[in-house]
């Protein structure tokens, strides 16, 4: 489908319904069409016209071309470059006949190779192209575009990121259009190139611009074309530009996935085509499906299963050999929020969420997302303010789970900002001490906020921006998020190949998993407790050296009053450790690996009240007296 061109042939392939399909040339930014070729309806294949030109010498590719379909001209949609939408947000785009380039350039990919990280071993970082830095505060030259992301690599491997996951970046309409007569501002689509233009391309003025700005892509468009207004300079070329981005992205150890949304109108084959197409055209690692899809065809799909694909859920759809399936939804988030904020009756739903880690379909972790609060706005805002899209505040969940620790918004009380340091720093450590495979959303590392917005979809503004002057202020938060990644890669223990199963599997002693309450080994799930430890036997993982990972006890307290744990018993060769400790603002943050303090007392430990303390039993280092006593007993004998 789509175009296709060689030295000496030209070749169109498009599916239309209607009466009259024709091919339409220009010359390179002329208005005019240089040629037209009607498409014989006796060769048609069903519903799909074709068309192939030849050319005695070179075929010419600096042209533009469009179909005319039942005298309506429109972009092709399977075009791989759309031109007419390289501004962003012009109210001038939904009256422009969009084209296609004949023909692309070459791409070098230098020998590309996908860094193909394990579900176990990603860190994904979730983001907006032109969200990501078009703040003035990014300091990137261009602001806002494929190139921009490039200059911010450095950043994300110093935070620990594996996998950078965009929001939609195909080709769509941001300008939102109301229909004649509606009377209802917000009953808006998308301005799609030939769908709002009238006979011969005479712009269509029963549709007229609302104001309102599609900001986060969530509409149907030209699935084969990047978005040209994502891209850098005064050429606009974004299939160069976002290869590119890949390539330096692949070449830096770090992967791409991409989000794909459908609306459910598209065919089937289509939306395979389309997923087919990013994966090999532009060598992105995986896709995330959202909307409508036929997930049993595109998961099962030969060409993808060395694809990382991330869907709402794939039930009744067959696991293959390989991992590469993942279930994406908002699961995690509501359940640990609750347990965050301490609700009751929430540690069955605690076990269950930290060993989530099935072995023929990973889940994809997340405190905060695009869709709800951030993790700032979680601890900040008891309710959405979400006024600024112009709804009545209508619009957006109400279901957020969250806690704003005594005030609403902003807040300068020192125990009000002491106590939202503590419960990021508690969810944090939810999030990354969890099996699944964690998501941090862009700017949650240094509290980023959207003032309480849930749903900032048509927010093209400071609200959505990230405001990176918050990495200096809160830069605190952003050293322990840096920690909690690099803690986890250090520990396998907490990223397992597969879900724990509780039992000692081994022979070592241990149970891979363990669950205690406030005395070791006698857990209490009665609703009304807030309080759980966890211990993980080091015998069931490895350090990067090859030797036992160590021992570990999570105790989680969310409840508002402080708890004395008793600690389980480790090997005798080894010792508790404090390697963070939330409930003190000296010991909020991790000690460096191997100036963890040793617990005077071996057998309790208190935890103060919404506090989660984390211990590691480390192989310890006899002290000199140790050593003396030792050596005096042995005179002896």
């Amino acid at each position: 489908m789509g175009l296709t061109v060689t030295k000496k042939r030209l070749h169109v392939s498009v599916e239309w319904a209607g009466k009259t399909c024709s091919l339409v040339l220009f010359e390179k930014g002329a208005e005019t069409p240089w040629q037209k070729f009607a498409m014989d309806d006796k060769k048609k294949n069903g519903d799909v016209w074709n068309l192939t030109l030849e050319s005695e010498g070179v075929f010419p590719v600096n042209l533009e071309y469009c179909f005319e379909m039942d005298g309506i001209l429109t972009a092709d949609p399977y075009g791989r470059r759309i031109l007419g939408w390289e501004s962003w947000g012009s109210e001038e785009n939904i009256h422009k006949n969009l084209r296609c380039p004949v023909g692309e350039e070459e791409f070098d990919w230098q020998g590309d190779v996908l860094p193909q990280i394990p579900y176990e071993d990603c860190i994904i970082y979730r983001t907006h192209v032109r969200g990501l830095t078009k703040h003035a505060a990014s300091r990137v030259r261009e602001k806002g575009t494929f190139w921009a992301v490039m200059e911010k690599i450095p950043y994300l491997k110093e935070l620990g990121v594996t996998t950078l996951e965009f929001m939609p970046v195909t080709e769509f309409g941001e300008i939102m259009v109301a229909e004649k007569g509606d009377g209802m501002p917000h009953k808006v689509r998308m301005a799609a190139g030939g769908k709002n233009m009238g006979k011969a391309g005479v712009p269509d003025l029963e549709k007229t611009p609302t104001g309102v700005i599609n900001y986060w892509g969530y509409e149907s468009g030209y699935y084969f074309a990047p978005k040209a207004s994502y891209s850098s300079g005064r050429r606009k070329n974004p299939v160069r530009e976002l290869k590119t981005l890949v390539r330096e992205l692949h070449k830096n150890g770090l992967e791409l996935v991409i989000e794909l949304y459908f609306k459910g109108t598209e065919n089937a084959s289509f939306v395979l085509d389309v997923v087919r197409f990013w994966v090999q055209e532009y060598h992105v690692d995986g896709i995330h499906l959202v909307g409508q899809v036929p997930l049993q065809m595109v998961g099962q799909d030969p060409y993808l299963s060395r694809t990382k694909l991330f869907a709402a859920s794939w039930d009744g759809v067959k696991k293959g050999t390989a991992r590469h399936l993942a279930e994406y939804n908002d699961g995690f988030m509501l359940d640990m929020r609750r347990f965050l904020k301490g609700d009751e009756d929430q540690l069955n739903r605690l076990t269950f969420r930290t060993r989530q880690n099935p072995e023929k379909c990973a889940v994809i972790n997340y405190m905060g997302n695009t869709n709800g609060f951030t993790m700032m706005d979680m601890v900040s805002y008891e309710r959405k303010h979400n006024e600024a899209n112009g709804e009545n505040n209508q619009d957006g969940s109400n279901y957020n789970f969250s806690w704003n620790c005594g005030v609403e918004g902003p807040s300068k009380k020192k125990k009000i900002v002491e106590l939202r340091k503590k419960q990021l720093r508690n969810a944090m450590l939810l999030l990354f001490l969890s099996q699944g495979t964690p998501l941090l959303l862009a700017g949650d590392e240094f509290g980023n906020s959207k003032s309480g917005n849930n749903n900032s979809y048509c927010q093209d503004n400071e609200i959505s921006w990230l405001n990176w002057n918050l990495l200096k202020s809160n830069r605190d938060l952003y050293e322990f998020t840096k920690d909690c990644i690099a803690f986890r890669k250090a520990h396998s223990v907490f990223h397992m190949r597969k879900e724990a199963i509780g039992m000692d599997s081994l022979g070592c002693g241990n149970p891979d998993i363990s669950y205690h309450g406030v005395k070791a080994w006698r857990p209490e799930f009665e609703s009304f407790r807030r309080q759980m430890g966890i211990l993980y036997c080091g015998e069931y993982g490895k350090k990067a050296d090859g030797i036992s990972d160590d021992y570990f006890f999570v105790m989680y307290n969310m409840h508002w009053e402080s708890h004395e744990f008793g600690m389980p018993k480790v090997p005798r060769d080894r010792k508790w450790h404090l390697a963070v400790d939330t409930g003190h603002l000296e010991t909020m943050n991790f000690y460096r690996e191997g100036q963890e303090p040793e617990l005077e007392d071996q057998m309790t430990y208190k935890v103060e009240a919404r506090s989660i303390v984390v211990l590691i039993g480390k192989v310890c280092q006899e002290s000199e007296k140790e050593k003396k006593s030792k050596g005096s007993s042995n005179e002896k004998v």
